[in-house]
């Protein structure tokens, strides 16, 4: 897997109708700076808004993958986001001017021809990963499926399906290397069965569906009228039934073409944890429902365990900001300047380091013979990297103050005294919506956990 960032070259359009809504739309590709991740744009709704493919984002997930934000919506986003996985683009802002991202032949293959012609290159940051160093299982009861996952040095997927229908049987799929999905994933077309489009009708759905961009397979033998009805909606003048036990569509790429489809909805879905993952996936009967919800499960599983794993601090490393440049970011001055450097600063997370010594005024009276940093500075001091995080979403920090409006779950559970190295770690609980952000907040000594809370600050403009 590459170690570095990456963006495209150049900016690259694709246009189509969407699957279900039938809508034309044109999804544009543009580069972006290291960090910015992976973001949607309405450009036809007003002010433009943005919506970053998370899976805390994800509204809906029958038939497709749906993110929204503050009304506006994106559907149908998989094959983009498996797209750019398997062509390890960390960094890419997607303009769409309809709801719907479109369905081109069903498969990823478009999307990653047009992104390989407009060019991948690296960025001078490296990319951050997402480990697990334990198995871990995941079931979603309403469809029966499961997800185990195993410790690996790169993103590996596998997937089993069974629909209990001779037509497709029993089929699996495998992805051992994240380079090989151009070549054997990419190019798997959606699918569904002839029992299924009544019912996709009656919801609605599938206006944009056609045998060009979808295979139909045929898990009961369809009446005449049915057969009527979807020559009429894909324009067809006549179904015929192949042999094989599908519609008359173009051939089948490979025989397991359906695995590998629900693969590359595996692999698009799992984007959505925001950080390329590195793990050998095993999903039986996957859909979108039970890939979000295991997606969502993970990053559960991940933040608690990550609660319990100091940052690595290399004090030999040189830092995001000295205490010079700390002081571009906030408003504090000594005495009351409590970050020394920031060593790390992304998106969504800081790591800020405090350099405990006697000569800090405040032990002076806590206590005479005893010294003992304050809880309550602690605490201040991990607010204040907090305040280096989400100064970034301001373009001019110089203006603006942060303030205190909860602090929640705060524990103690060591002592701070001079000598100690003090290393800060904040991440971003949910996105920052009118101001207000939500922080995870850490505080460690060496591979101590010593404070923790949870914050919760205003962004306010200087008066």
């Amino acid at each position: 897997m590459n170690q570095q960032q990456q963006t495209i070259q150049q900016v690259v359009e694709l246009s189509g109708i969407g699957l279900h809504s039938g809508k034309q739309a044109t999804i544009t590709f543009k580069p972006a700076l290291p960090n910015h991740g992976i973001q949607f744009c309405r450009t036809d709704l007003p002010h433009k808004p943005f919506i970053k493919a998370l899976a805390e984002n994800v509204v809906n997930t029958q038939r497709s993958t749906t993110i929204a934000h503050n009304h506006a919506q994106v559907v149908t986003i998989e094959h983009v986001m498996a797209a750019l996985t398997g062509l390890e683009i960390d960094n890419v802002l997607v303009e769409i001017d309809n709801e719907e991202v479109p369905i081109l032949d069903g498969s990823a293959q478009p999307i990653t021809d047009a992104l390989t012609g407009a060019g991948i290159v690296g960025q001078e940051v490296p990319r951050e990963f997402i480990s697990i160093d334990a198995p871990f299982r995941f079931t979603y009861p309403p469809t029966g499926s499961e997800y185990i996952v195993l410790p690996a040095d790169a993103l590996e997927v596998t997937t089993l399906i069974d629909y209990n229908t001779s037509v497709l049987g029993k089929q699996y799929a495998t992805l051992t290397a994240v380079n090989q999905f151009a070549a054997e994933i990419a190019p798997a077309r959606t699918f569904c069965f002839i029992s299924e489009i009544e019912v996709l009708l009656q919801h609605n759905l599938i206006k944009g569906g056609s045998l060009n961009n979808a295979i139909v397979y045929l898990d009961r033998q369809p009446a005449t009228e049915l057969l009527d009805k979807i020559a009429q909606i894909t324009g067809l003048p006549q179904i015929t039934i192949k042999t094989e036990g599908y519609l008359n569509n173009v051939d089948l790429y490979y025989s397991n073409e359906a695995a590998r489809h629900k693969l590359l909805d595996v692999v698009g879905d799992i984007a959505l944890l925001g950080a390329p993952l590195k793990a050998r996936i095993i999903a039986t009967k996957p859909g979108h429902a039970a890939n979000v919800a295991f997606v969502k499960e993970l990053k559960k599983e991940l933040r608690k365990k990550a609660h319990h794993t100091a940052p690595h601090y290399d004090p030999n490393t040189t830092p995001v900001y000295d205490v010079t440049g700390v002081q571009t970011l906030l408003p504090h001055r000594p005495p009351f300047l409590l970050i020394d450097k920031i060593i790390l600063l992304t998106k969504e997370r800081v790591v800020g380091v405090k350099n405990v010594t006697i000569n800090e005024p405040f032990f002076a009276g806590h206590f005479p013979g005893h010294p003992v940093m304050p809880g309550v500075l602690v605490i201040e001091a991990m607010a204040q990297a907090g305040g280096a995080l989400v100064m970034q979403s301001v373009p001019d920090p110089e203006n603006h103050l942060t303030f205190f409006l909860k602090i929640e779950h705060a524990k103690f559970r060591k002592q701070v005294v001079p000598g100690d190295t003090l290393v800060f770690e904040l991440k971003l609980v949910s996105e920052i919506r009118r101001g207000i952000c939500e922080m995870d907040a850490f505080a460690w000594v060496g591979n101590k956990l010593v404070t923790e809370a949870r914050l919760v600050a205003q962004i306010a403009r200087r008066k």
